[in-house]
């Protein structure tokens, strides 16, 4: 499978299908021994190449807990930039339009991430990749665990981040939502691949590998 710059992918499969090891793979947090199978903007996914490759792709965890490990909020979103060699009135500038980008207001500049909500935590795990500068956002379950308001909250978020977007999920309604073409993975091989609409509408399709269309598609019809 191939990505255009710009494209929203919904990654769809059963458990174990390979969504999340696909994601991986994108940034050599699996092993960079394959580059020739994997590759980022052309280059090669090896280790000559990760460096650049990591600040091009950002890979957002499935829980955020993972992501955020600093002191505070501010101090989680600068760590990429400040490893870039970024300081001063730069990386204010890059964390603060990070954070804005996600809605975070800037008096959680200070907060312990580990205090806030599920839902504001996702945003400041995605803000982290942002503050980079990624060019392909990779998100691994992103609205699990969000409560119905957080969940409709982040939709809208990565509905309007102009960036291309690979996103694992069982939220079928969002893939719907903010991704215009799916690729349905089973026992890591692409089983289809195209509009989002057609794919997830196609029953026999869906119960083969053993997930359901979902119910906006089954009530419009």
């Amino acid at each position: 499978m191939s990505v255009p710059p710009g494209e929203s992918v919904g990654l769809i499969g059963p458990n174990g299908a390979g969504k999340s090891t696909l994601l991986l793979h994108l940034n050599g947090s699996l092993g960079h021994g394959d580059g020739e199978r994997v590759r980022v903007f052309g280059l090669p996914v090896s280790r000559p190449n990760l460096h650049q490759v990591r600040r091009r792709v950002g890979l957002v965890f499935q829980d955020p807990e993972d992501q955020l490990f600093s002191p505070t909020v501010f101090e989680d979103v600068a760590f990429g930039p400040l490893n870039l060699g970024f300081s001063g009135a730069e990386l204010v500038q890059r964390v603060r339009r990070a954070l804005a980008a996600v809605e975070i207001p800037r008096e959680l500049e200070g907060r312990l991430a580990h205090h806030l909500s599920y839902g504001e935590k996702r945003r400041i795990a995605i803000a982290t990749v942002l503050a980079m500068d990624a060019e392909i956002l990779a998100l691994d379950e992103p609205t699990g665990n969000l409560d119905p308001a957080g969940r409709r909250g982040l939709i809208a978020l990565l509905a309007g981040l102009p960036l291309t977007k690979l996103i694992a999920t069982h939220d079928l309604e969002m893939a719907l939502e903010v991704c215009r073409r799916v690729v349905l993975l089973d026992r890591g091989r692409v089983a289809a691949d195209g509009p989002a609409r057609e794919v997830l509408a196609d029953e026999a399709l869906m119960r083969e590998h053993r997930l359901e269309v979902p119910l906006s598609l089954r009530l419009a019809r």
